[in-house]
């Protein structure tokens, strides 16, 4: 009896091993416990019906996995607060079990769609094991389903550090329990009176020789396999969620950076509500933050971010800072991104995904007025000047990501880098240069337009004031930091949130703004505030620095040293005409004539030509190349035009905004008398869109030839109807001007 017992046992002792090398990736115990009862009430369901027919057992098992699924459910639904009826969330819990398995962040929270998997198929594995070694006494055999399962288990941990440290110890326990289970089972019942003596010497001939031969075998596998498999201790597991996509955003929340006009145009706006309960030692006024750009390509900055999906825990505790409560009631906030104070460590109301790069969350759907959530977060304190001084930034391939500076930085904004980095020993002196820079420079105002591309960075720097240079939102001095600090070799991101009040709970569209974060060994990333204080006093940037011009522009003409000007001077004019010599025949009067026909003839010549070479190059553009390539020469076509019609758009306008500009610009300038009242112009919206499209995704934009042919009829319609509306005498200089020959754009 103790022989029989000792089976069963050690199978329920190998599933419990199996739910236990799961369980550090989840959290709390629930999963275990789950587990544990899946293991024990297969096998001893199994053990109940070994005397009834084979058959019997199935049946019997399958109605005890559905009670098993049932009660797993129900009690993980209330413990994780999922609500709704036990049959609905099992069948939602079925369908998205093992999606929501790979894309959960660590530790999991125990929720039926991420406990159902373990449970179901720990229930099946102990069904096999009990029924192949305690029906059929196949003791070895029986081992397969639950060394099935612990191998499961282990793919599923992956490669996390901290749960293989804590299940070192169950591959021991496992071989042991295996062990013991053969040595219950290996003795052999005999029905008949006890063995002769022949009978016991070929018995243990026959055993003999089994052992050898299995020993021989071992110690083979061991010298062929060994090396092998001893090396593989050296690499990294294999990590099953990387083959999973997970949660992705929109594009409206993969760059919020672009939504900062808007909101501090809209001041009055009430976005959410935010009831911060700061812990001691916390600040009473923190900023909550909404996400974290670390990618940028010379266009725009991007999240870039991995958004698991996360229970209530939001990963492992990380730092030792205060804690800070806050009850967020959305409003008029949309996308799926979350706001909460840095860094969160737990989440109540809603089911959320995260990313623990950034420490931002994001919801699984859009918000909604009235969502209501809580979050724990932990406040990481500011180190102070003193260590931040001595402190270094991680290496250049290290911190890749942080550095890239893709395409051509214009020089004007390197040149200002190097200025601000001369004579500076250490980084933290390099970003707080930077800042310093930008809080005495520059004006912060409400109304500017969105944009953080090279050139929108180049004009916040060093455009003219009357034309909206050297002032901006958060937006243009956080992403002007951004360029200046990783050209000066700083690892950089943008972070987008919301400033606090005390004493008001509403967060509204002011309330918006961005700030840049440095990188820095030994304190992780540390926020930086480039705006402007409310005593500084803005100075002029020209008096402090001016851009050298680019290399490829000629120098001006230097003057010669005083010694030489006299020499200088006889070799630039032009030496007196030879008296011309008796009996040459030469005619002045006839000479001139010739040479101004002559000239005529040229110059005349010229002009005719320009009309014929600039439609064939309006013609091969717009015709010939992919279609990226045909949109974005139809767009070069209409900034062509505008600028020879007198109207050039401003560099710092976006497409959108440039379309609108062009319905605006097609109109001639107020003159006097009547004017005949003409229909609006042919609109290039669709063709600004198509022109974002090619800058923004590039080579994966898929782009078609009707949709190139559109932007050419948009073009081409738009640019007849403003030649159209010029005068005659524009008109006419429009058809021989030679000026486009020589513009780039």
């Amino acid at each position: 009896m103790v022989r029989r017992l000792l089976v069963p046992a050690s199978l329920f002792a190998m599933l419990v091993l199996a739910g236990l090398a799961l369980a550090p990736i989840y959290n709390g115990t629930l999963l275990p416990l789950l587990t544990t009862c899946a293991a024990a009430g297969s096998v001893l369901l199994s053990v109940a019906v070994r005397r009834l027919p084979g058959h019997t057992a199935a049946p019997a098992s399958v109605l005890g996995l559905v009670v098993m699924v049932f009660a797993a459910v129900a009690v993980s639904a209330r413990a994780g607060q999922v609500a709704g009826a036990v049959p609905d969330v099992a069948r939602e819990a079925l369908r998205n079990s093992i999606p929501r398995l790979l894309t959960a962040l660590i530790p999991i929270e125990p929720q039926p769609d991420t406990v159902l998997l373990p449970v179901i198929a720990t229930w099946l594995a102990g069904l096999a094991a009990a029924e192949v070694g305690v029906r059929y006494h196949r003791v070895l055999l029986s081992y397969a389903p639950p060394t099935a399962l612990l191998g499961g288990a282990l793919y599923l941990v992956g490669p996390d550090t901290t749960a293989a440290r804590a299940t070192t110890w169950i591959p021991l326990a496992y071989a042991a329990f295996a062990v013991l289970g053969l040595i219950a089972g290996s003795r052999p019942d005999f029905a008949g009176d006890e063995l002769s003596t022949p009978q016991r010497r070929t018995l243990g001939l026959r055993v003999g020789a089994g052992a050898a031969a299995g020993l021989a075998v071992i110690v083979l596998l061991s010298q062929l396999l060994g090396p092998a498999v001893a090396g593989q201790g050296r690499d990294t597991p294999v990590d099953p969620r990387a083959y999973v996509t997970p949660p992705q955003l929109d594009a409206l929340d993969e760059n919020p950076l672009v939504r900062l006009s808007g909101w501090n145009l809209n001041k009055d706006q009430h976005l959410f509500d935010a009831v911060v309960q700061p812990g001691p030692g916390a600040e009473t006024e923190p900023l909550i933050r909404l996400a974290v750009l670390s990618d940028y390509d010379g266009i725009t900055w991007r999240i870039g971010s991995v958004y698991r999906n996360a229970g209530r825990v939001l990963g492992r505790p990380d730092g030792d800072g205060p804690e800070v409560t806050q009850a967020i009631t959305i409003d008029e906030l949309d996308g799926r991104l979350l706001p909460g104070i840095a860094t969160p460590q737990r989440v109540e109301g809603v089911r959320v995904a995260y990313d623990a790069g950034t420490g931002t969350i994001a919801l699984n759907d859009k918000l909604r007025r009235g969502l209501t959530y809580t979050v724990t977060s932990r406040q990481q304190p500011r180190p102070d000047d003193q260590a931040l001084f001595v402190a270094d930034v991680p290496e250049p391939q290290e911190a890749a990501r942080f550095l890239a500076l893709p395409g051509k930085v214009p020089d004007s904004i390197a040149q200002l880098s190097a200025h601000l980095n001369e004579g500076v020993s250490n980084p933290y002196q390099r970003a707080f240069a930077v800042q310093q820079w930008l809080e005495e420079h520059y004006k912060l105002v409400a109304d500017a337009p969105s944009g953080h591309a090279y050139p929108n960075v180049e004009h916040f720097l060093f455009g003219p004031k009357q034309l909206g240079g050297q002032k901006g939102t958060s937006e243009q001095f956080t992403a002007a930091f951004a360029v200046l600090a990783r050209l000066a070799g700083l690892p950089t991101r943008v972070a987008v949130g919301f400033q606090t009040h005390k004493g008001d709970k509403a967060v509204r569209g002011a309330d918006a703004l961005a700030w840049p974060e440095v990188l820095f060994k030994g304190f992780g990333w540390v926020a930086f505030d480039p705006l402007p204080k409310s005593d500084t006093v803005q100075r002029p940037v020209e008096n402090d620095f001016r851009p050298k011009p680019p290399a490829s522009q000629p120098p001006p003409p230097s003057v010669p040293p005083p010694s030489d000007v006299a020499s200088a001077a006889a070799s630039r004019s032009p030496a007196p005409p030879a008296a011309a010599a008796p009996g040459s025949g030469g005619n002045p009067a006839l000479v001139a004539a010739s040479a101004a026909a002559g000239a005529f003839l040229l110059v005349a010549g010229f002009f005719a030509a320009v009309p014929v070479v600039l439609a064939r190059r309006r013609r091969r553009r717009l015709t010939e190349g992919p279609p990226s390539v045909r949109i974005d020469a139809a767009w070069r076509e209409v900034l062509l035009g505008l600028r020879q019609a007198g109207r050039p758009a401003p560099p710092h306008l976006s497409a959108a905004e440039v379309a609108h500009y062009a319905a605006t610009a097609a109109e001639p300038r107020a003159h006097a008398g009547p004017r005949a009242v003409r229909p609006p112009a042919p609109p290039v919206d669709d063709l600004a869109g198509l022109v974002n499209e090619v800058a923004f995704a590039g080579q994966a934009a898929r782009l078609d030839e009707p949709q190139a042919s559109r932007a050419t009829a948009q073009a081409t319609a738009y640019l007849t109807d403003l030649k159209a509306r010029r005068p005659w005498w524009r008109r006419l200089l429009w058809t021989f001007d030679p000026r486009p020959l020589r513009w780039r754009k």
